[in-house]
């Protein structure tokens, strides 16, 4: 038998908790010049509660070909990709109207 989620009591294949919670996401992706003038692509405001932000920051770093990371609930990637990101995130299932760029 499979697992049921916690959340929506759906089989885990079937849960649509995940897809909701991309949906309330209100999401800012920014630069930030550091060290060395190199820059870093910041993504901000994904809950890591109801999203998997690993595998999405797998996900980016595979896509964009970059080195990144996780710090204190914000995606750090190496390089400037703030074009790029958002038709990637749009791509996974995240609303383009909840994803600001500045």
């Amino acid at each position: 038998m499979s697992e049921v989620c916690q959340i929506c009591g759906l089989p885990k294949d079937l849960c649509v908790c995940e897809s909701i919670a991309k949906e309330r996401q209100r999401i800012v992706v920014k630069i930030e010049k550091r060290k060395f003038r190199k820059h870093y692509t910041i993504i901000a405001g994904i809950d890591k509660k109801e999203i998997n932000i690993k595998d999405l920051v797998k996900m980016l770093k595979n896509k964009l070909a970059c080195g990144g990371t996780v710090k204190d609930g914000k995606i750090e990637l190496q390089g400037n990709h703030k074009s790029k990101v958002k038709p990637i995130l749009v791509g996974l299932g995240f609303p383009p109207e909840t994803i600001d760029i500045e």
